[in-house]
């Protein structure tokens, strides 16, 4: 069976070991350098231990690499037990002679610092692992054991770098974990010197919530990723976000979808918005933005879609009741398995845990269709930038799926309906907005197209009649507010 594990580099003589890792392989454009050491430097719980098995684990199971796992602080079955937790079955990789776990006890006399200190016996054992299995990725988990039982800094420093000049010789891809420094990215600052990539990653407490950062520091001779990116540690393993695509090259569909109302397809040219795209609704409380959105829905699954629905202000109970009035059976299509409807705060969780839980989702249901109803909820779980930073990685993450995306937003009762706080109408194709005006001592519902990319469109405002016989839309008088 042949691999094909080396993934070439922009620039001509780079080669890749791909992580597997999702979105880490995007940001180092193909993966780690390979035959050569990469350092992972951070403090403690921040996953420098799990990124580095998984990069083992993905590399033994898509790549065909076998991998050597080399830990001075657990024994090995402390490691499986552990990643079991985690979905990784390493009995069975260890099984199929594709991992081994070694565990080198410092305290034991496998490195003794007499004379002239040389790290020989690691090499031995190095040796002896890597052709047991034939590996072509080792793990040193972590180097600061090493550090912390040897005095003379010199020395250890000459050692380190012939370590890593034995490992590019043996063509050898390495991960080499290090706890972060208080003045370096080191304890002892000299690692990220001789490595030829350098990671950091970084978990930190904002606001009562948990985040996880990663950072490429360098990667010589490669375009790398230069910001500061989220990460997440699930039930998958790692994944690093954005999981935006390289290039805007996404299809353009010129499939047309209904709106779930006859009255506003037909203020769309007639045909309603493009397949794959992304569409915003908003306008203040009470103008019938859910409505539009569970007739969107139900109008996907009529046409024998599967569409998602992510609540994040009513219970699944309570929409389709309260749908059932204007003759949407939401609980119909629920039965049916056409809708799937989650309902869940988005305090619960910070923003990137929310992105890589619906994307997990969305990979596990396929849905044509995907409403999210409101966002504007999300700014109790972070700021603006960052909000519109998680929809900008949503919306690319379902464009490149052809996977069509309905956003309802709240208007503030000070705000113009064609305003948004998430700042995220630059990032959506089409913009409907929803008002209230008084006439006489009666409210009218109004609702009119901002904007509508690549299609001829309305610029009419025309009343949104709600009733028991469903959503319809019909003109406004002549001389009326408009």
């Amino acid at each position: 069976m042949s691999f094909e594990n080396k993934v070439p580099d922009p620039r001509p003589g780079i080669e890749k070991a791909p992580t597997g890792i999702a979105g880490l392989d995007d940001i180092t454009h193909g993966g780690l350098p390979a035959g050569r050491p990469t350092l992972v430097c951070g403090g403690p719980g921040c996953g420098k231990t799990v990124l580095a098995m998984e990069f083992l684990v993905r590399g033994a199971q898509r790549f065909g690499e076998p991998g050597l796992f080399v830990s001075f602080d657990e024994s090995p079955r402390g490691l499986v037990e552990n990643f079991r937790s985690a979905g990784f079955d390493l009995d069975a990789l260890i099984e199929a002679k594709r991992l081994k776990i070694t565990h080198i006890d410092l305290s034991h006399g496998e490195v003794v610092e007499t004379g002239d200190f040389t790290l020989e016996g690691l090499f031995i054992r190095l040796d002896y692992g890597i052709r047991e299995i034939g590996a072509r990725r080792v793990v040193l988990d972590s180097m600061e054991t090493v550090f912390a039982t040897l005095a003379n800094t010199d020395s250890l420093r000459a050692e380190i770098g012939r370590l890593f000049h034995w490992l590019r010789d043996k063509g050898i891809t390495a991960v080499v974990t290090a706890e972060k420094g208080a003045g370096e990215l080191t304890r002892h600052g000299f690692e990220e010197y001789i490595s030829d990539c350098v990671l950091v990653l970084d978990h930190r407490i904002d606001q009562q919530i948990s985040k996880r950062r990663l950072r490429i520091v360098k990667y010589r001779g490669s375009l790398h990723g230069k910001d500061e990116y989220p990460f997440l540690i699930g039930e998958a393993g790692v994944s690093v976000l954005p999981l935006t695509s390289l290039l805007l090259d996404h299809q353009a569909s010129g499939e047309r979808v209904s709106t779930g109302v006859g009255g506003l397809d037909e203020m769309l040219a007639g045909q309603g918005y493009f397949r794959g795209t992304t569409i915003l609704v908003s306008g203040k409380a009470g103008t019938g933005k859910s409505s539009l959105a569970a007739a969107f829905a139900a109008a996907a699954c009529a046409r024998k879609e599967h569409c998602l629905y992510f609540a994040f202000e009513e219970s699944s109970a309570q929409l389709a009741r309260n749908m059932r009035s204007l003759s949407i059976d939401l609980e119909s299509w629920l039965k049916e398995g056409s809708l799937t409807l989650r309902a869940t705060r988005p305090t619960f969780l910070g923003l990137e845990e929310h992105l890589a839980a619906m994307i997990q989702l969305i990979d596990t249901l396929k849905p044509a269709c995907v409403v999210m109803d409101p966002v504007t909820n999300f700014l109790g779980a972070g700021d603006q930038p960052e909000i519109k930073a998680m929809f900008m990685r949503l919306i690319d993450y379902l464009k490149s799926r052809q996977i069509t995306l309905l956003l309802v937003a709240l208007t503030t009762i000070f705000g113009k309906p064609d305003e948004t706080e998430e700042k995220i109408s630059s990032l959506v194709d089409t913009w409907i907005a929803l008002d209230m005006e008084m006439v006489g001592h009666a409210r009218r519902r109004q609702i009119y197209i901002v904007k509508s990319r690549g299609m001829e469109h309305s610029q009419e405002t025309r009343e949104l009649v709600m009733s028991s016989d469903g959503l319809s839309l019909r003109g406004l008088p002549l001389g009326e507010p408009s």
